[in-house]
């Protein structure tokens, strides 16, 4: 054979491997800047569908806290040394309390981030233009610069607040804080997180101390804020977990003998009569007393508790999503490897579940990825309906922040009442550059920000 037609048909097998694999890399490509409520397709979950633009729609920059003097007025400083980040020179950074109805203003000013930073209210339902996530709802602040955030402090319950922009390195570097919302006395605030492998609570390793005669009665605020689930206990007393994700479980019955699990992101509330240690593994824990074993049994949020009215009708849903998270090889933004998948599709070609203020939203959690995953909505919380088919007859349990284990599935549901363009995604933060990152959209609502672009926006 001809040296010619030999390399000719090495050619056109060349062409026939290749081509199909340079057309899947070309289709990744990300543009260096773009409008994250474009990307993707519209599902519409079975509702009727609508444009996501309208001449008289809203703005995301227009969806801003009320005006007034604030009861509460926090100024944050964030800086960075090295790996190392904080706010107001600590990580955590302050803690921020305030009573229900009051008006919070925190002003966030850059001082030595490189990347930019911004401030998201993990849990906090607030007006969208203030929920701090770059290239959506603001862009990211500049070294130099600063930002005011205002909403009304509605709920009472135990939440905290993290950066937005590139969060899977700056929260875990350390930006972040507690937010309390209480009229109650100052509760015992555990945050969870561990720095460069070592667990600590309020950034401290080992055990740490707060103060409670014996009788008294204790509430304690946990908050993991780190990427994974964490399991909790109390060892030397009986517990009540009093509320989920900020959200009072209602009828709550004592626990001895079990823990509770916390996903990443997620928060309990432990109510008990001290003396007694709230655990968390790790080396790790909280008051006075011994250490008891690690129980190996979980608490069962899916019964705990008692039924209570849950203001809506699950039943009467207009909009029926299905959320299947999954992993396959391909290329995301051209860089080959196993990414994670939304309904068997890679980012940014992942669906955007399409709503309009009023509706009742039913949607299935599916995970087959092989890898736990914490799923947290913006601006929503949801009471969960379902568990692998086995329905919910305990306390509702509302949650911003949801545990989905490899194989599990979950059935969720809330009103559609806070208009905005919101994430919707994995708080495994390494898992959201990876492509576990959809959007929850009001159809008649847009953004000027785009996410890259000058201001640099990197909003997961």
């Amino acid at each position: 054979m001809r040296t010619s037609v030999r390399a000719a048909i090495a050619s056109v097998a060349a062409l026939v491997v290749l081509g199909p694999l340079a057309w899947f890399w070309y289709d990744s490509l990300v543009p260096g800047t773009y409008d994250m409520a474009a990307m993707g397709y519209p599902d519409y979950g079975g509702g009727p569908a609508a444009a996501h633009r309208h001449s008289d729609g809203i703005s995301v920059a227009d969806l801003r806290g009320p005006s007034g003097t604030p009861a509460v007025d926090v100024t944050l400083t964030a800086r960075q040394d090295g790996e190392r980040y904080t706010l107001n020179g600590s990580s955590p950074g302050p803690e921020i309390r305030a009573e229900r109805g009051d008006l919070i203003q925190v002003t966030l000013v850059n001082e030595s981030v490189p990347a930019g930073v911004t401030l998201h209210w993990h849990g906090v339902d607030v007006p969208n233009g203030e929920d701090g996530v770059a290239g959506i709802t603001q862009d990211a602040v500049a070294v130099g610069g600063r930002h005011v955030y205002r909403f009304v402090a509605r709920d009472a319950g135990t939440y905290w607040y993290h950066s937005h922009q590139v969060s899977h390195e700056q929260v875990r570097g350390g930006l972040f804080g507690a937010l309390i919302i209480s009229a109650g006395p100052d509760d015992p605030v555990v945050q969870v997180h561990t720095y460069q492998g070592r667990r600590t609570i309020n950034g401290k390793p080992g055990v740490s101390e707060f103060p409670a005669a014996a009788g008294t009665p204790v509430r304690v605020r946990v908050i993991n804020t780190d990427a994974g689930p964490i399991r909790v206990w109390v060892s030397g007393a009986a517990y009540r977990i009093v509320a989920v994700d900020g959200r009072d479980l209602h009828q709550p019955t004592p626990v001895t003998g079990k823990a509770v699990l916390v996903t990443a992101g997620g928060r309990v509330d432990l109510a008990f009569t001290a003396p007694g240690r709230v655990d968390v593994g790790g080396g790790a824990a909280a008051g006075p007393g011994e250490a008891s074993p690690e129980p190996r049994e979980l608490v069962d949020l899916l019964s705990y508790g008692s039924p209570a009215p849950l203001g809506f009708d699950p039943g009467r849903a207009s909009r029926n999503f299905d959320y299947r998270i999954g992993r396959r090889i391909g290329f995301l933004d051209g860089r080959p490897g196993m990414w994670w998948t939304v309904n068997g599709r890679l980012f940014p070609d992942i669906p955007m579940f399409m709503v309009r203020t009023g509706d009742v939203v039913r949607m299935t959690l599916r995970n087959v990825s092989g890898e736990v995953h914490p799923m947290h909505l913006h601006g929503h919380h949801a009471v969960v309906l379902s568990r692998n088919g086995v329905a919910a007859t305990g306390s509702p349990w509302w949650i911003d922040s949801l545990d989905v284990a490899d194989g599990d599935r979950y059935e969720i549901a809330f009103v559609a009442d806070n208009p905005g363009i919101w994430a919707d995604h994995c708080h495994h933060l390494e898992h959201v550059p990876e492509g576990l990152n959809a959007h929850l959209a009001y159809a008649d609502v847009s953004t000027p920000y785009r996410v890259g672009g000058e201001a640099g926006n990197v909003p997961e």
